[in-house]
């Protein structure tokens, strides 16, 4: 498989005070879009939230937690149709929450993320009648030789 031209390995990322967790991760896959890039996943990220919006498993309404967090776990994948992202946060006493994560998860001191684009792959969402939901569809890319 070819990597295309300029696309990195590894992409590093941090977001800065204020910015929303998930609009930043939104960009950055745009970026990796630019540079041939149709598919990634995030490898690691550490970080504080001032604000984080998950939504619980089974829940249609999303939890707001609006106190200082520190961002314990990022996971999920990066498509053109956008991120899908699960974090785990703890509180100031060490409590633990997770879920899905929605838009508004308002970064307090840093967010260090990194990416793995994925060049033989591409990803994409697509409605599946079982559960209802914008399911992954992974598509291998075609072998360049």
């Amino acid at each position: 498989m070819n990597t295309p031209p300029g696309l990195p390995a590894i992409y590093v990322l941090r977001l800065n005070p204020g910015d929303d967790l998930r609009a930043g991760l939104a960009s950055a896959f745009k970026e990796l879009q630019g540079r041939g890039c149709q598919a990634a996943c995030v490898i690691s990220a550490v970080g504080s939230l001032s604000r984080a919006v998950l939504r619980h498993a089974a829940q249609a309404q999303a939890s707001v937690l609006d106190e200082p967090l520190e961002l314990i776990s990022l996971s999920g994948t990066l498509s053109a149709d956008g991120p899908h992202l699960h974090a785990s946060v703890a509180d100031a006493s060490g409590q633990m929450r997770g879920g899905h994560v929605m838009p508004g998860c308002s970064v307090r001191t840093t967010a260090e993320i990194v990416l793995a684009p994925l060049p033989g792959w591409a990803f994409s969402r697509a409605h599946d009648a079982r559960t209802g939901f914008m399911e992954l569809v992974a598509q291998p890319l075609a072998v360049r030789r």
